[in-house]
């Protein structure tokens, strides 16, 4: 009889964990191999983060921080989620965890019931199902195309809401679209839900100050306050602050539902990290010019990703608008066989053959839950960007 529960068997191990270590295996054996996967900022953490860091240290703030988070972090997200929401949460509706991610699982975690379903726009962030699934809940993915940018639209929703839909999860700018919703797109999809009283919102903002549009992201409690009571709205320092390894994301919703969180935190790991916590403070309430910063250097290795993909033949590209990958359809490609004769049947076919004859990692769009795409993380260096690319392109004008 095997050990393992049940509920670890109905997922599995993350694509992008299994990609590194498929080029670390290479890597060692010496191959060199560009790698186009990584989901995040391959930017230092700015000074005065760290530096903030170590001066929560030198005051001795390394003992046990509460299990919700520090009033100071939660005060400065309140501050951060007025500007980006519209909405004034007091600091006992914020949650702090180890990373969006895990405020993410203990929204899920603290709500979910067997067989619940949780609407998930597919291109989707290859971790939203698995988390539903070891939560017990079902994962409903509603498909989206590239003739609407990739964005979920009314009907889609209204069609996919059935008795047992719970949640509806976002995320925008999209990884691993990069799309970003207009205020009239959310209206739409606001007023599908305010017809469904039963549905409640979930919000993944981690990418929303990463935005190559004119305008800052706009937020669907921006367009709906009146979703505030049935939206747990999640966001962190990681993407936008580069400070991936200091593991602090923050969420914000009505009181029954934080409550509920962190009493399975209190249970779980407990609080993050103190000296993190004053790391993100600072992050929050300190200069946000880094900010600026990345966005912009983002957006030039973004344009170099386009500018040397398009073109490719059998690749069809929606142009990001935030985040920092691009989504290529390669439904053009599938059927078309490689120089020594093996048929590319899929995305992961493709991906596979990327690797071994480009000497470029990316990952498969089947695990973004949109087969015959592929993901490209143009979070690298402006000389990889173009290589890697360029060895795409000749690649794929290879395949007959």
């Amino acid at each position: 009889m095997s050990i393992v529960a049940d509920r670890i068997k109905r997922i599995k191990l993350s694509p992008s964990v299994a990609a590194r270590a498929i080029i670390a295996e290479l890597r060692e054996q010496g191959r060199r191999v560009i790698d186009l996967t990584i989901g995040e900022p391959d930017f230092g953490t700015p000074a005065h983060i760290c530096q903030a860091a170590t001066a929560a240290m030198a005051r001795g703030e390394t003992k046990y921080p509460p299990a919700q988070g520090t009033v100071a972090l939660r005060r400065a997200a309140r501050a951060q989620l007025l500007e980006s929401t519209g909405v004034d949460y007091p600091v006992s509706a914020i949650i702090v965890g180890t990373g969006a991610k895990q405020v993410i699982f203990n929204g899920l975690a603290a709500t979910l019931n067997e067989g619940d379903e949780v609407l998930i726009p597919a291109p989707f962030w290859v971790s939203y199902p698995d988390m539903v699934l070891v939560n017990g809940g079902t994962p409903i993915a509603v498909p989206t195309t590239p003739a609407t940018d990739y964005k979920l639209t009314p009907r889609a929703l209204e069609d996919a809401i059935t008795p047992r839909t719970k949640w509806l999860m976002m995320n925008a700018p999209s990884n691993p679209t990069g799309s970003v919703y207009t205020e009239a797109e959310l209206r739409g999809l606001a007023d599908v839900l305010q017809r469904h009283p039963h549905v409640w919102l979930m919000t993944d903002d981690i990418y929303a100050r990463l935005n190559f549009t004119d305008t800052p992201t706009v937020h669907p409690l921006q367009v709906a306050p009146a979703l505030a009571d049935r939206t747990l709205v999640i966001n962190g320092v990681s993407k936008a602050y580069a400070m991936t390894g200091w593991r602090i994301g923050y969420g914000a919703g009505p009181d029954e539902l934080i409550k509920a969180m962190a009493i399975l935190q209190s249970q779980s790991t407990s609080g993050a990290s103190s000296v993190s916590q004053a790391a993100a403070v600072e992050a929050l309430s300190g200069p946000q010019d880094c900010v600026t910063e990345f966005t912009r250097v983002f957006r030039e290795r973004r344009d170099l990703a386009i500018a040397e993909l398009q073109g490719t033949p059998g690749l069809d590209i929606v142009v990001p608008q935030g985040a920092f990958y691009v989504f290529p359809d390669c439904a053009g490609l599938l059927g078309r066989k490689t120089p020594d004769g093996k048929v590319i049947h899929s995305d992961t076919d493709l991906t596979h053959y990327l690797l071994r004859e480009a000497g470029v990692a990316v990952i498969d769009g089947h695990a973004y839950g949109a087969p015959g795409t592929f993901r490209l993380s143009f979070a690298a260096s402006l000389d990889d960007i173009r290589k890697g690319c360029a060895a795409i392109r000749e690649a794929c004008a290879r395949l007959a």
